[in-house]
C-alpha cells in the first residue's frame, strides 16, 4: 500500500522543512504503508534533507524525458537522482489540461525516469464528459496502452472530474477502474481524486486500490496521517 501526496504548486523551502520535520515524526512508528511527498522543485532538497534517515520518500511532480539539452524549465531524471530524490509524478490531468501533455510525451517522460533508476507514478483518468459519454474504458485502454510493466511503474488512476472539486468516485466505481488498468498492465494502482480523511478507508478497502495519490488533504498534517492510517489499517 502506497500513499503518496502531491503537493502541486504550494509549500515553499521552510514550509517543506516544517511539514516533513512534523510528518516524520507522526508517522514514525507506523507500518504497513509506504509513503511518499511530492513537493515543487524548489523545496525538493529541503524534502530530502529534512526526511533523511525515515522511510519516508520524496518524488518529484515531473520529470523530462532527455537526460540534458535545450529544454528551458525542464528537469532531468539525472538531475532529480543527484538530488536524492526517489521518484516521479508524470501524466497528471493538470499537466494534460495545462500544459500540453500527451500519452506520448506522458510515456517518454515514464521511460526516462524509469532508465534512471526513479519509481515513476503515470496518472490516467477520464474527464466528466468522457464519463458521461460512455468513454471511460477507451480512454483508459489508449493512456495505459502507451506505458511498459515495470517493477518501479505504479499507475494512479485519477478521474478528472474528481481533480479539486470535492466528487470522489464511488469505491464500486473506482474498483472497476482499477480493475480494468490492472487486466492492462499488472502493476499497482493508486487512486487519486479528492481522497480525504472521511473517504480514505472506503476507497481503501476495495481489492484493486492499492494506495492513494492525495492532493489538496496531503498539505495538512494531520490529514494526510489519517490518510496513511487508515492505509496502514486495511488488509492486504
Amino acid at each position: 500500500m502506497l500513499v503518496a501526496g502531491n503537493w502541486k504548486m504550494y509549500k515553499g523551502t521552510s514550509e517543506t522543512v516544517e511539514f516533513c520535520t512534523a510528518l516524520a515524526e507522526r508517522l514514525e512508528a507506523i507500518d504497513g504503508v509506504d509513503v511518499a511527498v511530492c513537493p515543487p522543485y524548489t523545496a525538493l532538497a529541503a524534502a530530502v534533507r529534512t526526511l533523511a534517515g525515515t522511510e519516508i520518500a520524496v518524488a518529484a511532480q515531473n520529470v523530462h524525458w532527455a537526460e540534458e539539452g535545450a529544454y528551458t524549465g525542464e528537469i532531468s531524471a539525472p538531475m532529480l537522482r543527484e538530488l536524492g530524490v526517489y521518484g516521479a509524478i508524470v501524466g497528471h490531468s493538470e499537466r494534460r489540461q495545462y500544459f500540453g501533455e500527451t500519452d506520448e510525451t506522458v510515456a517518454r517522460r515514464a521511460e526516462a525516469g524509469l532508465d534512471a533508476g526513479l519509481h515513476m507514478i503515470a496518472c490516467v483518468g477520464e474527464t466528466g464528459p468522457e464519463r458521461k459519454g460512455g468513454q471511460t474504458e477507451a480512454v483508459l485502454r489508449r493512456q495505459v496502452s502507451v506505458l511498459r510493466p515495470d517493477d518501479n511503474l505504479v499507475i494512479a488512476y485519477e478521474p478528472v472530474w474528481a481533480i479539486g472539486t470535492g466528487l470522489s468516485a464511488t469505491p464500486e466505481l473506482a474498483q472497476e477502474a482499477h480493475a480494468l488498468i490492472k487486466s492492462l498492465l499488472e502493476v499497482p494502482v493508486l487512486y487519486g481524486g479528492s481522497v480525504k480523511p472521511e473517504n480514505a478507508a472506503e476507497l481503501l478497502a476495495q481489492p484493486a486500490v492499492d494506495g492513494a495519490l492525495v492532493g489538496g488533504a496531503s498539505l495538512d498534517v494531520e490529514s494526510f496521517v489519517a490518510i496513511c492510517e487508515a492505509a496502514a489499517r486495511t488488509p492486504r
